[in-house]
């Protein structure tokens, strides 16, 4: 009945880890559990995730201010090295504003590699972490990892690094952080909610 009505069922995928915490780095403490957010730059959430190709897989390193939900910085590779998540952490650094600014990741060995933390400790961003086999904390970037899937990735069926390389940034830039409605937002995209909260923040100087 499905090939009569052209109806194709979805292979659950099997799960891939990216996450390697079996190193001797430093662990950081957990800074952000319970803490409440006012605004943009406050926190940001690191991590990485695979994107299936035909012959193999691609990683998508992500930075997400909680706050706005935005995608602040991101980077693609072929391989889980600690250059893919430096990337990723430099365009973020390029645009935006860090001070008084919590960096939390997981254990991972590309969070916790010296290079990293050293760009962290350069721009004086406090280091936050999430406790062992603890994903909770990063429940935010992980949402936006699901929505990429399930509305761009699964719907596309990449073959080449050159399709992901092609279609991952058009929608991370042009949908997620442009067009896609977030109800925490109050049903807006996260740009739109930046915006706003800057208009917000120029009215009150005024007043001041």
């Amino acid at each position: 009945m499905m090939k009569e009505l052209g109806i194709q069922g979805r292979i659950k995928r099997k799960y891939i880890t990216t996450t390697n915490s079996k190193h001797h780095n430093r662990i950081y403490s957990n800074l952000i559990k319970d803490k409440e957010l006012t605004g943009i730059n406050q926190v940001w959430c690191a991590d990485i995730t695979y994107i299936r190709i035909l012959n193999g897989f691609v990683y998508l390193a992500a930075i997400l201010d909680i706050y706005s939900r935005k995608i602040v910085g991101y980077a693609i590779g072929k391989t889980l090295s600690s250059k893919l998540a430096i990337t990723a952490l430099n365009m973020a650094i390029a645009t935006r504003n860090t001070d008084n600014l919590i960096h939390h990741s997981d254990q991972g060995i590309q969070y916790t590699c010296k290079d990293y933390i050293k760009i962290l400790k350069d721009n004086a961003i406090r280091i936050s972490m999430s406790g062992k086999g603890n994903p909770y904390d990063n429940a935010f970037v992980e949402s936006f990892f699901k929505t990429l899937k399930q509305e761009e990735v699964y719907l596309w069926e990449y073959e080449t690094f050159s399709d992901v390389i092609e279609r991952i940034p058009c929608f991370i830039e042009d949908v997620y952080n442009r067009k896609r409605l977030h109800s925490s937002l109050g049903y807006r995209p996260p740009e739109e909610y930046e915006r706003l909260l800057a208009k917000k923040g120029s009215r009150e100087c005024m007043v001041c």
